[in-house]
């Protein structure tokens, strides 16, 4: 059992077809999980978190804080199995209060072992929820890390319009004190660059705007999303055309919307990525009638990752993609009442885990 619990380099063993032979590989799980409302029990002046409180709507104890932080804990040092006995290397989570969330969720005992590393920052989000990476610091090690704003804003068009015949600087300034006072505040993008086991890659954390005011009308925001994503892909592969890059987050759309498949440009398909291009995975799993979140009993996949054209080539001398997956075990589901069959999410009568299921993929490398 010692080598499950310490050496990274599980060996997974599988026929490849042209040769009719087993070969044996390196491999990392790499995941994204929303958290759903990971607040402490303390009120923050600066944030709009009076719900989670001992006195707040939800009723948010301290038992049931840590409550939460134990059934979190459980899923991730899950996520990846069986082909991956070790928890996920690299995780990106959403729904974030703080810093001190995170800390306290690393402490639990069954993520104390694998010792992971936090990189954080507080976002301008109105409700105060952040983006983060966690990441097992014996297997990656990061180099460089930033929090890109996302500047977005409501009737920005219509302002410019209605002052565009007045051109002096006065009245400039006057458009732009109204446009920002017009910004929707959202969550930062989180960009990571650093060595897995050596390589290079880079991760891009999202959580895209919500859906608040109705899909169409709020659509605009996440295609702006989209192509701030694809700017920062493209920033990246000026430095280095063979840049490893993943985009993961809660895109609050499904692989299917303008966002992903237009603004970020993401193929269903290897064959159709181009060079430079983007290959996402769950459209695939989209298709089929899998999902990541349910409303209204349809389901859907707003939990994606995304990865460049460098990352599925077929010579894994390098990490390459493997496949991907939904961490949909039967204990993460509804089993009674209304929605019953959906995600087990928190309620006034129980802990739950979030309204999302995990996504992951597995990253393999031959061994000589």
């Amino acid at each position: 059992m010692q080598i499950f619990r310490f050496q990274f380099y599980f060996i997974i063993l599988f026929s490849l077809s042209l040769h009719a032979q087993s070969k044996k590989y390196a491999i990392h799980t790499v995941a994204f999980y929303n958290f759903e409302n990971l607040f402490d029990t303390n009120d923050d002046v600066n944030t709009n978190d009076d719900e989670w409180t001992p006195t707040g709507a939800q009723h948010w104890t301290e038992e049931k804080y840590h409550q939460k932080l134990k059934n979190l804990s459980s899923v991730i040092s899950e996520i990846g199995r069986p082909e991956n006995p070790n928890a996920p290397t690299i995780i990106g989570g959403s729904e974030i209060e703080n810093r001190g969330v995170l800390e306290d969720l690393i402490k639990e005992p069954k993520l104390a072992n694998y010792d992971y590393g936090i990189i954080h920052f507080d976002s301008p989000d109105k409700r105060g929820i952040d983006v983060a990476l966690l990441y097992q610091k014996k297997y990656f090690k990061p180099t460089s890390f930033s929090n890109i704003p996302l500047l977005i804003y409501k009737n920005k068009t219509k302002i410019k319009e209605e002052k565009k015949e007045e051109a002096d600087d006065e009245i400039e300034d006057k458009i732009e004190t109204t446009i920002d006072k017009n910004r929707v505040f959202t969550r930062d993008q989180l960009l990571i660059t650093g060595f897995l086991e050596g390589e290079e890659i880079s991760i891009i954390v999202n959580h895209w705007p919500s859906r608040s005011g109705g899909e169409k009308a709020s659509s605009q925001f996440r295609e702006a999303a989209g192509r701030l994503n694809r700017k920062i892909i493209d920033s990246l592969q000026q430095i280095n055309p063979n840049a490893k890059v993943f985009t993961m987050g809660d895109l609050n759309d499904g692989p299917y919307n303008k966002s992903v498949k237009v603004a970020l440009g993401a193929k269903s398909k290897k064959a159709e990525v181009p060079e430079f291009g983007t290959f996402n995975p769950f459209e695939e799993m989209m298709n089929k009638g899998m999902g990541t979140i349910a409303f209204r009993d349809s389901w859907d996949i707003f939990d994606q990752i995304i990865i460049t054209e460098s990352l599925i080539k077929p010579n894994f001398s390098t990490f390459m993609f493997w496949k991907a997956g939904i961490f949909n075990r039967s204990y993460l589901v509804q089993t009674s009442g209304q929605y019953k069959g959906y995600p087990l999410r928190h309620s006034q009568t129980e802990v739950g885990f979030s309204d999302h299921f995990p996504v992951y993929i597995y990253l393999i490398k031959e061994m000589k």
